[in-house]
């Protein structure tokens, strides 16, 4: 059995790496196409640095130095990166060509999509990267994942998956790109078309990107069109306009099913509602939840930000009906926004 699995997880590895290097070759007959250079696109993927306070609501979690990466989007001097890097940030700046700092504003931060805006103050001598689409983007299509950070940050990748992504802050992501091989350089890299133009974000680094129980590390991203609709409203107001879903401060985990409360968000409307860690969440208003997508789901069609969400939870071996009175997650956190 062993020989088995072994002999499986080398039929991956050969797998993948001919797939990468389909990818790569790819890649250069038809960037030897595109009209603009390899160096014009990497120029425009800068570092993207954050300090935020200690006392930020996401200084435990994330901490309070964050590196990361952007891509210049406009010849504003917006830079589009991953949220969580600046969320709450007190002090940012990039590096641009050369490794030269540049102050930057924090523009916006969008907690449904997942991005991150900034506007660097001073001008970045490098052209801003074109927006693609992500909607035809399909298992096997060859891509560049672009960090900053030297060569070694820029790699050559594959689709291999295009399914929904939830996440345990309360984050739901229906659209989402899965690449391999790993890029460690993730935060905020620039997922690239072979003719340079953007396609997506990066947010995660995932142990596997296929099937449940395959040995297969690789990334996950944020497609570009999601940002389209709400561009206007980052720049102009922080974040996308409309009513704002409910957040109950629940850090849950799915296992075959169930939905575990890891943490909860202190000060937050779960925590004022009485719920403990390690509750199970059974029903949001008498409808069983079926999973951790599904959870979300049925606790956004309850109404918005504010609304009163009951719940049944498992807690030890006593069954509960508590009533959470959501909240509009942006005014939990401490955000600043320099428009």
């Amino acid at each position: 059995m062993m020989a088995r699995a072994l002999c499986k997880f080398r039929y991956v590895s050969w797998l993948c790496a001919g797939l990468v290097l389909a990818c790569a070759l790819a890649l250069a007959t038809q960037a030897a196409r595109a009209q603009g250079s390899a160096q014009e696109v990497l120029a425009a993927v800068v570092g993207v640095r954050a300090l935020v306070p200690e006392d930020a609501r996401s200084a435990r979690g994330l901490g309070t130095i964050r590196r990361g990466s952007g891509v210049l989007i406009d010849d504003e001097g917006h830079i589009l990166t991953i949220g969580f890097l600046i969320m709450e940030a007190e002090d940012t700046f990039v590096l641009g060509p050369g490794d030269t700092p540049v102050k930057a504003k924090v523009v916006a931060y969008d907690w449904e999509s997942g991005f991150g805006l900034l506007r660097a103050i001073d001008p970045i001598p490098a052209k801003p990267v074109a927006m693609g689409s992500a909607g035809g983007l399909s298992v096997q299509d060859p891509v560049v994942i672009a960090a900053h950070g030297g060569t070694e940050a820029v790699t050559p990748a594959f689709v291999v998956a295009r399914r929904e992504f939830s996440g345990y802050w309360e984050y739901l992501l229906e659209d989402a790109i899965f690449t391999a091989p790993l890029n460690q350089f993730h935060p905020g890299a620039a997922l690239l078309a072979p003719d340079g133009k953007l396609l997506g974000i990066g947010y995660l680094a995932l142990g596997d990107v296929t099937e449940a129980g395959r040995i297969n590390p690789g990334n996950m991203f944020v497609p570009i069109d999601r940002l389209k609709p709400i561009l206007a409203d980052l720049k102009a107001h922080g974040r996308a306009t409309g009513k704002a879903k409910p957040w109950l401060g629940l850090f849950t985990n799915e296992t075959g099913g169930r939905v575990f409360i890891t943490l909860v968000s202190k000060e937050g409307p779960g925590e004022r509602a009485g719920i403990n860690p390690g509750s199970i969440v059974l029903a949001v208003a008498g409808e069983k939840v079926s999973g951790q997508a599904d959870f979300f789901r049925k606790v956004w069609a309850q109404g918005d930000a504010g609304t009163e969400v009951p719940l049944t939870i498992l807690e030890g071996t006593d069954i509960r009906e508590v009533t959470v009175k959501s909240a509009d997650r942006y005014q939990w956190l401490r955000l600043k926004h320099s428009h």
